[in-house]
């Protein structure tokens, strides 16, 4: 079984919004749903659980309801941070899947998440035992120094990736990560791929897009909108 596992306990912050970013609605849907619709639409996919922000379980439910989000199977409060939130998801899934199973874990604030980025992660994953999305360096890169408003150090960017979501890994795996975590006091690294390296594995690349945006600021909220001008009109629909 292939379970997509989204993260939307996060409260951004850096928004400035009242409501949380990945429950803004863009064009007359929330963020999260776009975010769901690509997992719900996706063959590969069997289940969906969100680790879902206190106070916003309910009205996640009746959104799923809405836009017919079948697949969603499982709804957990987030934790003390991204890793916390990723080790309720993995503590719930633990109760009713397999170690087997492998899981798929994206941002919620990625919404413009392709088809054949979550392809791409299950084949490499199903290979590899791991997948981690990411896409090239393109721009130079400069190593801050002092107080960090200069630089006298280039960092080579073709020895660089940058890391997106999906992040795949079979469900033992992260298991045994989080439960290894705890024991070594690990409790907030920065995302799964980062988890898996301090505990001193290794992990895959499969590829990634540029326009598998983040939302972190209003400015990101205006280029997924001209994204999804950009998209065929069956999305919108």
């Amino acid at each position: 079984m292939n379970i997509a596992m989204v993260i939307a306990g996060g409260k951004g912050v850096r928004m400035n919004q009242d409501i949380p970013k990945q429950f803004l609605n863009i064009n007359d849907k929330p963020v999260i749903i776009y975010t769901l619709q690509a997992f719900q639409q996706h063959p590969e996919i069997d289940a969906i659980l969100v680790v879902c922000i206190g106070g916003w379980q309910t009205i996640l439910e009746a959104y799923a309801k809405q836009f017919n989000i079948t697949k969603l199977k499982w709804i957990v409060e987030g934790g003390e941070n991204g890793q916390g939130s990723i080790r309720n998801g993995v503590e719930e899934l633990a109760k009713h899947c397999s170690p087997e199973d492998m899981v798929l874990i994206h941002d919620a604030i990625r919404p413009n998440l392709s088809q054949e980025i979550i392809s791409n992660c299950i084949a490499t994953c199903r290979v590899n035992g791991s997948a981690i999305t990411v896409i090239p360096c393109a721009e130079a890169m400069l190593l801050r120094c002092g107080d960090g408003s200069q630089s006298e150090e280039i960092i080579d960017r073709d020895s660089l990736a940058r890391t997106q979501t999906p992040q795949a890994f079979p469900l033992g795996k992260l298991i045994w990560a989080h439960q290894e975590a705890l024991k070594r006091g690990i409790t907030n690294s920065v995302a799964t791929c980062t988890l898996m390296i301090e505990l001193g594995e290794k992990v895959y690349f499969c590829a990634g897009s540029e326009k598998n945006v983040k939302i972190t600021t209003t400015e990101d909220i205006e280029i997924f909108k001209a994204l999804l001008m950009a998209k065929k009109d069956e999305w919108m629909k």
